[in-house]
């Protein structure tokens, strides 16, 4: 049912992009996939991909901070594909910020990766979108409605793309459904964590163990060919973590 079918995925080379590319690759789309740094992560993927199913997917090198390459992206993929019609804004940066210390760069970081680039790249993917009744998927976090503590421009950047999913819903009905996936304890962060902190952090969730990228990636296969009637939610997939106090 998707086969020739396109989406983009930003931040794609690694952990839960890795795992939306596989599931969407495998269901029969055609892919673009973003990559900044993790060059070696990006090209081994694609290699996997298109060995699977030949020039099935293509690469898109840049900064999505770089917001004048972003309308470029998009036309790379027109170009390649003639068509879009799916956008998972997934790229993101994370990482704490003390009161008091906050680098104005670090603010211009965290809401521009997490909120500034989702809507300049879903702006530039509308007019595609529209044209074949696409979608956009947005990854939230379950902290953009809680916050986490250390971590106040992350969080304030993560519920302001829980808006712009909902305003963007709004705007681009009835012909983009626009929906957000707000992922919990799915992957450790890239910086180590001790055992007693893991703990901690699944302590907190009402099915006491962490989840997997192939559970976020089932769920945006779900919005994606499964969801045509809905658009504007934000679809939790924490374990239960969003129960805690």
């Amino acid at each position: 049912m998707l086969e020739t079918k396109v989406a983009f995925i930003t931040g794609g080379a690694k952990r839960i992009g890795a795992a939306l590319a596989h599931k969407l690759h495998a269901a029969g789309m055609n892919l673009a996939i973003n990559y900044n740094k993790s060059e070696t992560a990006a090209r081994a993927l694609q290699t996997e991909l298109n060995n699977k199913r030949p020039n099935s997917v293509i690469l898109l090198q840049g900064s999505v901070l770089d917001t004048a390459k972003l309308s470029d992206m998009i036309q790379q993929i027109i170009d390649t594909y003639e068509r879009l019609d799916v956008l998972i804004n997934n790229a993101s940066t994370f990482y704490p910020t003390s009161m008091g210390k906050v680098e104005e760069s670090e603010w211009e970081d965290l809401f521009g990766t997490n909120l500034k680039a989702p809507f300049f790249l879903s702006q530039a993917a509308a007019p595609h979108l529209k044209n074949t009744q696409g979608c956009i998927i947005n990854l939230v976090d379950i902290h953009g409605k809680r916050p986490k503590p250390s971590y106040p421009v992350y969080s304030s950047a993560k519920a302001g793309l829980i808006m712009l999913t909902k305003a963007l819903a709004l705007e681009l009905a009835p012909n983009v459904r626009v929906n957000g996936i707000a992922p919990g304890t799915i992957l450790w962060p890239d910086e180590q964590l001790d055992e007693t902190s893991k703990q901690e952090m699944i302590a907190k969730v009402a099915l006491k163990r962490h989840g997997s990228p192939e559970d976020i990636a089932k769920i945006a296969l779900f919005l994606i060919s499964d969801a045509p009637y809905i658009t504007g939610q934000i679809i939790p997939v924490d374990g239960g973590r969003s129960l805690h106090q």
